[in-house]
């Protein structure tokens, strides 16, 4: 078992694993704290040194002032709290992300002529949902709309994946993801799937200007057959090189900025 020190007390392992989820590496951790929406309990950070980083450093100071308890952890005990995933010897103890109701983005819809939402059917990989969520706070999404099942949620491999951008943005989880996009269709969002068929066209074809939504298929199964009725265009993008598909994370990004680019950047 690992060696834990608390700067203020000590206390058994035990403690560490009940209660909330860990968020690890380094970014990821920065931006949660920066973000706020969480209730944080405990961190995990390197011994203190002389020499530690300013990143390790400016860590080390907000956990003080924010009366969060400072650990230490050896490493087989640090991968085995983060499952394995790439920690950089830093992990926040947390409480659940931080979802909010459609309703919700559905009043920013409502205020910004110029929304932009993206819908995701169904996506099973928490690395392509990162990356998604990344780009989707990079290029200023209003939200982003998941279903409750048969799908991954922002789990800590997700925000780790965003490089923490996943706590900055409003992320919705519905029970019916093509009614939720037919509420956000109501007050003039109009919804985009990235697909393939005859009735796709060119995704520089098609018109994003005004509110968009775009809408992303599950990795190798495409859109489902009623969230691909209820949109309101299919596009699709060019394969010249022959290969079937890109990655969803890929392919969202590159619509993503073509519907900043109509946007005229903002």
């Amino acid at each position: 078992m690992g060696n834990y020190q608390n700067t203020r007390h000590h206390k058994g392992p035990r403690e560490l694993t009940t209660g909330g989820e860990w968020i690890y590496g380094r970014n990821p951790v920065i931006e949660a704290l920066r973000a706020g929406r969480r209730t944080f309990t405990e961190i995990i950070l390197p011994p203190g040194s002389k020499d530690e980083s300013d990143e390790i450093a400016s860590l080390r100071l907000t956990a003080q002032q924010r009366h969060i308890m400072i650990r230490t952890a050896d490493r087989e005990r640090l991968d085995h709290l983060v499952h394995g995933g790439h920690h950089q010897g830093v992990a926040l103890k947390a409480s659940g992300y931080p979802y909010v109701d459609l309703e919700d983005i559905v009043q920013e819809v409502e205020e910004d002529e110029n929304a932009i939402v993206v819908a995701l059917d169904h996506l099973e990989d928490p690395q392509n949902l990162g990356s998604i969520l990344r780009t989707a706070c990079a290029a200023g999404v209003t939200g982003v709309i998941l279903p409750e099942d048969r799908g991954v949620g922002v789990t800590p491999a997700a925000v780790r994946a965003s490089a923490g951008a996943a706590e900055h943005l409003k992320v919705a989880r519905v029970v019916n993801l093509p009614r939720a996009m037919k509420t956000l269709q109501e007050h003039n969002l109009w919804f985009t799937g990235l697909d393939w068929g005859e009735d796709a066209r060119p995704y520089t074809a098609i018109d994003f200007k005004g509110r968009a939504g775009l809408v992303v298929g599950a990795e190798g199964n495409g859109l489902s057959r009623l969230v691909r009725e209820t949109c309101d265009f299919i596009a699709e993008l060019p394969m010249p090189g022959g290969f079937e598909s890109l990655n969803a994370g890929v392919a969202a990004g590159i619509a993503l900025y073509e519907i900043l680019r109509q946007h005229g950047g903002t």
